[in-house]
């Protein structure tokens, strides 16, 4: 029996209505990490430019984002093993108010012009941090905050809310840049305080009871990898996920820098970027239906083979703008195996190990992405650009093969 004071819209179970607008704990989640979602974007535009600025060198300003990325990755499976042994909403509290403190401090830094380049990435790397965290307790609560039938609506939402972050923030931060240097950071450590708020109002658990005796520490750090591979299909997924997005990850950043190189202005490469932003954006909404008319095998296999297509017909457009249009296509269909990939591992996994095993299913996913455009670079270097874009959906097709032949997509149940 659930506590009086808590708030039936709040429970899952007690809301009859497919829609997940009456659930007031989603939304008010799903509220914030729009807000902070889309502090981030600004903040992510308004770093760099920060950096060139004050230094002058292209190089450093490309340190912040490296720096970004490799402490997420670092602290993604310590982040599952906090998220599965610590209350869940307290963790998130404590995560964004690191956040608002970090990004103040480095607001005001700029303001009184003491910002160099040791803190920003002082900042950057607390933030990474505290995000890898954060983002991980908030894959792992969904199972507690919707109905199982709910979960995979949820998920596409979460993927609407980051594709539309993603267009209208990077916008508003070089704005905001424009006005004053220090306002997208004030914007930022707000947008953090309104998540706090959103997450302070969520009344019920983000998990299920915990046992009082503590696992040990070998348990805690490799029962979530343990999991995974025991797990045919999950296992499958991993060497299908892994390419693919890689292949995503590598092969706008190699469309990005052919378009440059061909002559086309920034505006016109910052317009490709946004029609693909929209493609994920639109595919976000009609996950829920695709994933409804298909077994998660076929969805899986079908989104590989469409993708790999659509990735060779924008290589043969290449150099043009319309070369975003099938890539779009491609993005579009993103959404839709996100949804299908996370609502499966939400339902399967039991609520202790939610945090251990998404972060192993988004370090695997996200460490082979950092390396693609490291790989796209190279490639470009030594070869034509329509030779070196090709690598990509050869890489795509690697994993569609995988998922057509491989034995681990067939070990799904049949009614799933």
């Amino acid at each position: 029996m659930r506590p009086a004071t808590e708030d039936a819209t709040d429970t899952p179970a007690a809301d009859p209505s497919p829609s997940l607008w009456r659930n007031r704990a989603f939304n008010l989640l799903w509220t914030g990490q729009c807000l902070s979602d889309a502090g981030s974007a600004m903040a992510g535009l308004a770093l760099p430019l920060l950096v060139l600025q004050l230094t002058g060198s292209p190089t450093q300003a490309g340190l912040v984002g490296t720096a970004a990325l490799v402490v997420t990755t670092v602290c993604r499976l310590p982040a599952g093993v906090l998220v599965d042994r610590c209350d869940r909403r307290r963790l998130m509290i404590v995560c964004d108010a690191f956040r608002v403190v970090a990004y103040a401090v480095l607001a005001c830094a700029v303001v009184t012009g003491v910002a160099d380049l040791a803190v920003i990435l002082a900042v950057v790397a607390g933030g990474s941090a505290a995000t890898a965290v954060f983002s991980t307790a908030e894959y792992a609560a969904v199972r507690s905050l919707v109905r199982p039938d709910q979960i995979v609506s949820a998920v596409a939402r979460n993927e609407a809310r980051s594709y539309g972050t993603s267009l209208a923030g990077p916008p508003l931060g070089g704005l905001l840049f424009g006005l004053a240097r220090a306002l997208p950071f004030f914007g930022n450590a707000l947008t953090f305080l309104l998540s706090l708020v959103a997450v302070v109002c969520i009344r019920r658990p983000l998990q299920q009871p915990r046992p009082q005796t503590a696992p040990s520490a070998d348990a805690g750090g490799w029962e979530g990898l343990r999991f995974v591979l025991g797990n045919p299909f999950l296992r499958a997924l991993l060497v299908i996920a892994a390419p693919l997005n890689m292949a995503f990850t590598g092969m706008i950043f190699a469309m990005t820098i052919s378009l440059r190189r061909s002559g086309m202005s920034p505006v016109l490469v910052g317009l490709v970027t946004t029609v693909l932003g929209v493609g994920g954006f639109l595919g976000a909404f009609a996950a829920p239906s695709l994933q409804r008319r298909l077994r998660l095998p076929a969805l899986i296999t079908t989104i590989c083979w469409s993708t790999a297509v659509l990735m060779a017909v924008s290589v043969l457009l290449s150099p043009s703008v319309v070369t975003a249009v099938p890539l779009a296509a491609a993005v579009f269909l993103g959404p839709t195996a996100n949804a299908a990939l996370f609502g499966y591992q939400a339902a399967i996994t039991p609520d202790r190990l939610q945090g251990r095993v998404v972060s192993v299913i988004l370090l695997a996913a996200t460490s082979a992405a950092a390396l693609a455009p490291a790989l796209a670079g190279a490639l470009l270097a030594q070869v034509p650009g329509r030779a070196a874009m090709l690598a990509f959906p050869l890489l795509v097709a690697a994993s569609a093969l995988a998922a057509t032949f491989g034995r681990g997509l067939r070990s799904l149940p049949a009614q799933q």
